[in-house]
């Protein structure tokens, strides 16, 4: 058998060899490259400002988590951590009520590491800190590679009696919503469409990200119990910019729904500031017989959805 020629892999020690000012080169990086830290953290990440204010402090990077629509602020470091950075950290959680906070470094103190464990342990299964090293890598002459390295997590373990207590609470049909929807994720990921891993029960509505910080969403979802629904929705806190944008993909119907051979039902939702352009199908979590078509008819449609509507939605919701 031939022995393959194989390279040499290296750890970057400078990390400013690739981003020499944290300000002005690795956030704004990072905020181009969000998903990849998504990827890393196992969730659908979409950004929603830089340098975000709180008081007269500024937080490196806001962002929420498409899916569960949770606030996401993450802080960052070139350097060891410190504890002027865990302070910040603490102070930008509150002053956006954050479910997740982050903290980036290139190293972490074991005094920083245990903090964060020690809030992990603390707190409920929805709140979540995580500590990450960002690294470089090379293999032979090959330019620097970023790689994300999480040191400290929520630990599932601990939470388990907690989450086991609440499911006993939680009925069947809540939990045939998780794992249609659980299932449904697994198979977009694989598709490159989402970051997203973990369903949630009580849900009858999925989100997944479209870009433009969290204003438009695809969803896929049981309507009134019987009508199983993936649909374009527009929801900002701006309904002028809402209608704005709606109106113009209005314009642009006939060609939408030829590209997608397809009818669809444009619903500007004035009493509720958000609007909705969908495609539905008859059929309801309690179908068993049918949630596997229901589920793959989900799957091509939202994937139909994102071909056509994301190239429009780039040009006008910028």
């Amino acid at each position: 058998m031939e022995t393959p020629e194989l390279g040499s892999i290296k750890k970057v020690s400078d990390l400013r060899e690739a981003w020499p000012n944290e300000a002005g080169d690795f956030t704004p990086w990072l905020a181009d490259n969000i998903s990849e830290l998504g990827d890393a953290l196992g969730l659908d990440l979409e950004l929603q400002a830089q340098e975000a204010p709180v008081g007269t402090f500024s937080l490196d990077l806001l962002a929420h988590e498409t899916g569960k629509n949770r606030a996401v602020i993450i802080e960052n470091q070139l350097e060891q951590t410190n504890h002027d950075h865990l302070g910040k950290l603490l102070t930008y959680a509150g002053g956006y009520d954050a479910d997740i906070a982050v903290w980036i470094a290139r190293d972490f103190r074991d005094e920083h590491r245990q903090a964060l464990d020690w809030l992990n342990q603390r707190t409920d299964e929805e709140t979540a800190f995580f500590g990450v090293v960002i690294e470089l890598w090379k293999i032979d002459g090959s330019r620097p590679a970023p790689h994300f390295n999480i040191i400290a997590a929520p630990n599932e373990w601990q939470k388990e009696t907690v989450r086991n207590v609440q499911e006993a609470k939680i009925s069947e049909k809540s939990l045939r919503y998780q794992r249609f929807f659980q299932e449904l994720m697994d198979a977009l990921r694989e598709r490159g469409f989402t970051n997203a891993r973990k369903a949630q029960p009580y849900k009858s509505s999925y989100g997944f990200s479209a870009g433009h910080a969290g204003r438009v969403k695809y969803n896929a979802n049981f309507a009134q119990g019987r009508r199983a629904r993936v649909e374009v929705y527009i929801d900002s806190t701006d309904k002028d910019w809402n209608d704005d944008l709606f109106d113009r993909l209005m314009e642009r119907k006939e060609s939408i729904e030829s590209d997608l051979s397809e009818s669809l039902e444009w619903e500007r939702l004035d009493n509720r500031r958000a609007s909705r352009i969908s495609v539905a199908r008859e059929g309801g979590i309690d179908d068993e017989e049918t949630l596997e078509e229901i589920k793959n008819w989900m799957i091509e449609k939202l994937l139909d959805f994102r071909r056509v509507f994301g190239p429009i939605l780039d040009e006008l919701a910028s």
